[in-house]
């Protein structure tokens, strides 16, 4: 188990993002990719295989031990299995492995304890709730709200952790964890009753939170990699507060289903991704180099275009449409990947360079004319000499 490297848990990842937007093509229509097990076990795919993955490395890259990443290579493994048919298997490998989170943050907690880190510790325990509720129902919709309670602790921690010293109104505490606690009270309220509404105007409030006090209005005034996170942080939490408004409020629309999943796992969730990884990307493989290029924002506005197009022609229920830039969306995605990969390998290699070059031995004319020459040469020097 030590020989496990974080850059070998990447193409899994990776791999478990391509399948879970095949999968979400089909869904909509778009069959160039005829994978069956993609579309049944999207979110899944999704939510498990890539998110749970990426963020499981995250944490296990705090640990000491390098055997805490064997937690994303179990959820990252489990995506082969969901593909071949045996998605029973592959469920139980989330479910350890969410498992293996909980634990994570249990020592986590325990070295740093901070109400960030417990709010963290609060998504990962959401995360095995879900996947349990998803393999004792085997129906995805049991599990989706604590999903959704996963990647929104996990987040809101974070944002947290990152805005402790700015000045924050004692008050404005208090409507924060209110609002965390009135989203754990709508997950245990039926869901089509009244757990839809309460789940929707904690989204909504929380949104409006991290809009007046998060830190990201600072970062987009200031220029370069701090506006890029700024705007796409702010963009992410007006995703957030549409996503409390259509949850709340829209849930006789024929396109409700589609609309508030979307609007959270896309636009929220991704959204924060793309903010993050310029940050990220690097200290998960303990590099300090900037990947930032401002080839990024035509990616972000990209992916932001056809996201947009995707929900406004759900909410006017044109099925067309939605399929074109759904399956547009799910190519930006891959293209922003890409994009943020090539970046991260040539500023390493960059800096590889750099240091190479910096620690070159100085050698004599002498000496250079005997390593490019070889032994040959070498012998004729000594015989010119004797």
């Amino acid at each position: 188990m030590k020989s496990i490297q974080p850059a070998l848990l990447i193409p899994f990842i990776i791999v478990g993002l391509l399948f879970g937007i095949i999968g979400g093509w089909i869904r909509l229509g778009h069959m160039a990719f005829p994978i069956g097990e993609a579309a049944a076990h999207h979110g899944l795919l999704m939510v498990g295989c890539f998110l749970g993955s990426l963020i499981s490395l995250e944490r296990a890259m705090v640990m000491k031990s390098k055997l805490w990443l064997a937690v994303p290579l179990l959820s990252a493994i489990s995506m082969p299995f969901m593909l071949v048919g045996w998605p029973g298997l592959g469920a139980y490998m989330l479910l350890a492995a969410s498992l293996g989170l909980v634990a994570i943050m249990y020592f986590q907690t325990i070295k740093v304890a901070e109400i960030y880190s417990y709010i963290i510790a609060m998504g990962a325990a959401a995360w095995m709730l879900g996947n349990f509720a998803y393999v004792y129902s085997d129906f995805v919709p049991m599990a989706t709200g604590w999903w959704m309670a996963f990647l929104l602790f996990t987040i809101l921690g974070e944002r947290m952790e990152l805005s402790k010293f700015l000045p924050t109104p004692k008050w404005a505490g208090l409507l924060f964890y209110a609002g965390i606690g009135v989203f754990g009270l709508g997950l245990l309220l039926p869901f089509h009753q009244w757990g839809n509404t309460v789940l929707g105007i904690a989204l909504l409030c929380l949104a409006l939170w991290l809009f007046r006090f998060d830190m990201a209005r600072y970062a987009a005034r200031k220029p370069g990699q701090f506006r890029y996170i700024g705007i796409g942080l702010l963009t992410g939490y007006f995703w957030l507060a549409l996503n409390g408004w259509i949850m709340g409020w829209m849930e006789d629309h024929p396109f409700y289903y589609d609309l508030y999943l979307h609007t959270f796992f896309l636009g929220f969730t991704f959204s924060m991704i793309w903010a993050h990884a310029p940050i990220i990307l690097p200290m998960v493989f303990k590099l300090q180099i900037n990947i930032f290029h401002p080839v990024l924002w035509l990616g972000w506005i990209m992916f932001q275009v056809t996201l947009a197009g995707r929900i406004v022609s759900a909410w006017l229920g044109d099925a067309t449409w939605r399929k074109l830039f759904g399956v547009a969306n799910g190519w930006v995605i891959l293209i922003m990947f890409l994009l943020m990969g090539t970046l991260f390998i040539y500023r390493k290699n960059r800096i590889k360079s750099r240091v190479a070059k910096k620690h070159q031995p100085f050698y004599s004319k002498d000496q250079k004319l005997e390593i490019e020459g070889g032994s040959d040469v070498y012998y004729k020097k000594e015989k010119m000499n004797s």
